[in-house]
């Protein structure tokens, strides 16, 4: 007789937990469902401005790159300001490009978006109090599982010796 490895009854919290995840996932997960326009198009002299920017130096401009690859669109949550074709995305690289290439630090641009923005602008997130949340939640969720895996394991070893 071939035996499923988890029975239901002996794993009554993985619906629980199956539930959990899955409202978290359906708050967290932006979806637009009223119909508006997600995406605009972008104005034809804003490409041209951000296309065409003439930075004082190769220096400035090699700085700015790289700065505006570190930071997130918020339009698009999936893609930093260079690779983002969105109208908010092309504002916010000119004015990284304008902030740069006036003298402004990278740590000025980085606080000018974040106040703007909040720290989702940014791919790695301060550890502050705000965020414990988002840089300790994998591993309670990684120790709960290790847990409730232990526990299943032994009590099928328990049945088996029985």
């Amino acid at each position: 007789m071939i035996r499923p490895y988890l029975k239901p009854r002996q794993v009554p919290y993985l619906g629980f937990l199956f539930g959990f995840v899955t409202l978290i996932l359906s708050v967290v997960s932006p979806v637009q469902a009223s119909g508006e326009q997600i995406f605009i198009a972008a104005d034809s002299q804003l490409i041209e401005s951000v296309e065409t920017f003439q930075f004082r130096s190769p220096l400035e401009h090699k700085r700015a790159l790289e700065l505006a690859k570190t930071l997130r669109c918020p339009q698009c949550q999936n893609q930093n300001l260079i690779e983002s074709n969105s109208p908010v995305a092309k504002d916010l690289r000119l004015k990284v490009y304008q902030m740069i290439n006036s003298g402004s630090t990278d740590q000025e641009v980085i606080e000018f978006m974040t106040s703007r923005f909040g720290d989702f602008v940014l791919y790695q997130p301060k550890f502050t109090p705000q965020t414990y949340v988002l840089w300790l939640a994998p591993f309670f969720i990684l120790l709960l599982f290790g847990f409730l895996g232990i526990r299943s394991i032994r009590s099928n070893m328990r049945e088996d010796k029985n």
